[in-house]
This record gives structure tokens, C-alpha cells and sequence, in this order.
């Protein structure tokens, strides 16, 4: 059974509350699946949100466009290919594997991926990588976040059977019962796609505020907050994920290795640093090499005064 067929219910809001959410629109014949959509708004809001900072972290927002160009495509190709890498048997052609229109989309390949292009992007344009990725944590939390929506109309990325007030529930369209897709017993399941909007939600404020009130001791801290807060949190996560197309190393899930793994690492290297720069550092947004910052130097000055000109002989 597909489970985009399957209507949702929410008992909190009442016993009848039952919502049957489409999966896709229709557009003159073509389908445009909600997935996409939602992925594609998470997307914007990053965006914006990382073009009204860039000039907290030495940015014009035009350098800040320029590496979107070359990060959104990796992050598209590494989310398909961490998918399909771990799922090689579900596709049987290749063409099967460019259509991302209704999911299959790693947010873990999309970070690496994105990662990936921002420090290539950084090297070739002499910008310190770190202070490219410290932008660029607020739009991932900001993506992650409103993506997981995307899996609330797939009806993906719910837990294990709980009875919990705030519990989800699957109900068969056939017999009108309730259906957990994974048991397929009569079960109510954890939002997991809600609890890690929410941890997302909850790490960017956190984040943001940090970064309004703290001043950071060197260019990368913030990205290095994110992976050991993102990956904390989808470690947790997935230890009460159902089990269902979720992709394993034997016994272990891949996501929850690999997020534990980068929290672990990301904590040994923000200690690290931060006694190596316990006194501080030059960031990018100060670095007088910084063209913005040069730019905005000469303008101040601007040209010298008339009376400052004037023969005083």
C-alpha cells in the first residue's frame, strides 16, 4: 500500500480529527508533488534569511548568491545519491533515480553536499571556509526544518508505536482503521518528522541569539554548533524511528551513525579551538583584507575636505 493514501489523525485535537492531505497538485497535466514544494519554500526562507545576515559575517550578498549556485545543485545531487547509494535495489533504471519529484532525498546527503560545494567555492575565491559556513548553518537548521513537512504529506519519518497525548495515527483507507505502515497492526505512532522540525526550530533561535549576543572566537564555530546540535538531536531521533525504509550498516541505521559520529567530531574540534583562539581571532567580518570591509573604509573616508585643501600660505 501506498502511504500517501493513508489519511492522518491527530487525537489531540479530538478523536474525529482525521485529515487526508494530497501528495501532489496538478498543474495543465503535470504533477507537482508537495514534497518538492515544501523542500523548495525551506529553501527560500534559508535564502532569505542568510542574504539579511551575510553582512554580520563579512558578506555582500551577491558572493552569498554566487555560492548558492554551486552549493543548491550539490546539495540536490548528494541528497539523491546518499539515497540511492543505501537503496541501490528499489530503482531499475537510471532514469528512476534522476526522478526526485516525489522524494528520496537525504537531508544528510544534502549537507555533505552542500558543505562540500561551499569549501570549494571558498577556496577558489580566497574566503575563509568557515565564515562561508557559519552563514550558511542558519539556512541548513532553516531548510531541515521546514523539509520535514515534506515527509508529513509523503506520510514518512514517523516513530515507533506510542500513546503519548501528542501521537499520530494512520488510518487505512480500505477498512477505515487505524494502520501503522511499519507493523501493520492497529498502532498510533510518534511525529517524528515534528519533534525534529521542532529541534530544528529550537537550534536556530538558539543559534541566532548566540550569534546576536556572543562574539565568536573564530570563523567555523557556529557551523561547528550546528553539526554536534543537528547531530545530537537526529541520533536521539532515530533510536525511536520505525522500522521502515530506513537504511542500516547491519543493525545500526546509517543516519543515526552517521549523525553521532559528526556530533562527536564537531565536539572535539569546537574544544579544540576554542582554546587555540581562546583569546580571540580576526574574523572575516574584521579582516581589513576583506573587500567589504575595504570598500567601506574608503567610503568613510571619502575625499579630503575643501578647507582641508586650502593654501595656507
Amino acid at each position: 500500500m501506498d502511504n500517501r493514501s493513508l489519511s492522518i489523525s491527530f487525537p489531540i485535537f479530538g478523536q474525529n480529527f482525521v485529515i487526508n492531505p494530497p501528495s501532489y497538485i496538478s498543474v495543465f497535466g503535470f504533477h507537482l508533488y508537495l514534497y518538492g514544494m515544501v523542500i523548495a519554500l525551506g529553501f527560500l526562507l534559508a535564502v532569505f534569511y542568510c542574504l539579511r545576515r551575510s553582512r554580520d559575517f563579512g558578506f555582500k550578498s551577491d558572493t552569498i548568491i554566487d555560492m548558492l549556485l554551486f552549493a543548491v545543485p550539490s546539495a540536490v545531487i548528494g541528497a539523491r545519491l546518499y539515497s540511492v547509494i543505501f537503496t541501490w535495489s528499489d530503482y531499475s533504471s537510471f532514469w528512476q533515480m534522476l526522478d526526485i519529484r516525489s522524494g528520496g532525498l537525504s537531508i544528510l546527503g544534502a549537507v555533505i553536499g552542500a558543505v562540500i560545494a561551499a569549501a570549494i567555492f571558498g577556496r577558489v575565491k580566497k574566503i575563509p571556509i568557515g565564515a562561508l559556513l557559519d552563514t550558511g548553518s542558519f539556512g541548513l537548521l532553516i531548510g531541515q526544518a521546514v523539509g520535514r513537512w515534506g515527509n508529513f504529506f509523503n506520510r514518512e519519518v514517523y516513530g515507533v508505536a506510542t500513546n503519548l497525548p501528542w501521537k499520530m495515527g494512520f488510518i487505512n483507507p480500505d477498512t477505515g482503521q487505524l494502520y501503522d505502515p511499519s507493523t501493520r497492526l492497529a498502532d498510533y505512532v510518534h511525529p517524528l518528522f515534528f519533534y525534529e522540525c521542532l529541534w530544528n526550530v529550537l537550534g536556530l533561535v538558539l543559534l541566532h541569539i548566540f550569534s546576536k549576543k556572543v562574539t565568536r572566537k573564530f570563523d567555523g564555530q557556529l557551523v561547528l554548533m550546528y553539526v554536534i546540535w543537528y547531530g545530537v538531536g537526529r541520533a536521539l531521533l532515530e533510536s525511536i524511528r520505525a522500522d521502515v525504509d530506513v537504511l542500516k550498516l547491519g543493525s545500526i541505521p546509517i543516519s543515526q551513525l552517521t549523525a553521532a559520529l559528526a556530533a562527536a567530531v564537531g565536539a572535539v574540534l569546537l574544544i579544540v579551538l576554542l582554546i587555540k583562539h581562546k583569546n580571540g581571532s580576526v574574523l572575516w567580518v574584521d579582516n581589513p583584507k576583506n573587500p567589504v570591509n575595504a570598500r567601506a573604509a574608503a567610503s568613510a573616508s571619502g575625499p579630503s575636505s575643501p578647507e582641508g585643501n586650502q593654501d595656507k600660505g
